[in-house]
């Protein structure tokens, strides 16, 4: 991947949303690779963690006497609550007029970021989504089952929703903040589930879309917290899509 290292816009902020859950061994590194990848743009960093019990809050705090709390904030809830509501919480403390939504567990590559912005910044996009399914993107650690399972879902909603993105049940995305507030307030699913509606209402909405490829990198620590619930929510989600939008 070529070096991209973009200046951010007259008086552009980026705030990156964070949603975890025991993180402890992954939020210290994605932390390092964000400063690492965005070092000429003004950005913050807000850490939504749903109690999680193996210390990732500690290692938070810790990484505040680093970078400091202006730089790295940390909004804690006191338990699970769904991820949905964790980028509603998040977008609350947001003090930039971009917002990036993006996971904790290195399968979204920091690298990209610049990437995200630079797309923004050349078309004057609303939202920027990063893709697996175009040319240069892809996924790697995921066992056949999964990438089946992925392709599928995908190619099920492309089928019966027509969202005009390539990639619809991904979760990685740059947003004008004013765009995220209107699509937040008009979605009302709290799961996996919140992604693909965002991105569908977005495109039934108007609002200019862009596409950048990655790699979706399976999670090197920690466990997956997908499961055979999420896939049931899932096609709930995609039947409440079909009647609604």
């Amino acid at each position: 991947m070529e070096d991209v290292r973009p200046e951010g816009g007259a008086g552009d902020k980026y705030s990156l949303i964070v949603p975890t859950y025991n993180e402890r061994l992954n939020i210290a590194l994605i932390v390092y690779l964000v400063f690492k990848h965005l070092r000429d743009v003004d950005f913050e960093i807000i850490i939504v963690d749903d109690g999680s019990p193996d210390g990732t809050q500690d290692i938070v705090k810790q990484l505040q006497q680093v970078y400091g709390d202006d730089r790295i904030l940390l909004r804690a809830r006191p338990r699970k609550l769904g991820l949905g509501t964790a980028y509603r919480h998040g977008l609350k403390h947001a003090s930039g007029n971009f917002v990036v939504i993006m996971d904790a567990d290195l399968s979204h590559h920091p690298k990209y970021l610049p990437s995200f912005i630079k797309k923004q910044q050349e078309t004057g996009a609303s939202i920027v989504t990063g893709t697996r399914y175009v040319k240069g993107g892809g996924v790697h650690g995921w066992n056949l089952m999964r990438k089946l399972t992925s392709r599928g879902a995908n190619v099920l909603a492309q089928t019966f929703l027509w969202p005009g993105v390539s990639d619809l049940t991904g979760s990685f995305r740059l947003y004008r903040k004013s765009v995220l507030e209107d699509l937040i307030n008009s979605c009302v699913s709290k799961g996996y589930v919140f992604q693909m509606e965002m991105i569908v209402r977005a495109s039934r909405k108007g609002y200019h879309i862009e596409e950048v490829p990655i790699t979706f990198v399976d999670r090197v620590f920690g466990s997956s917290k997908l499961g055979g619930s999420e896939i049931v929510e899932y096609l709930k989600g995609l039947a409440y899509l079909l009647v609604t939008t």
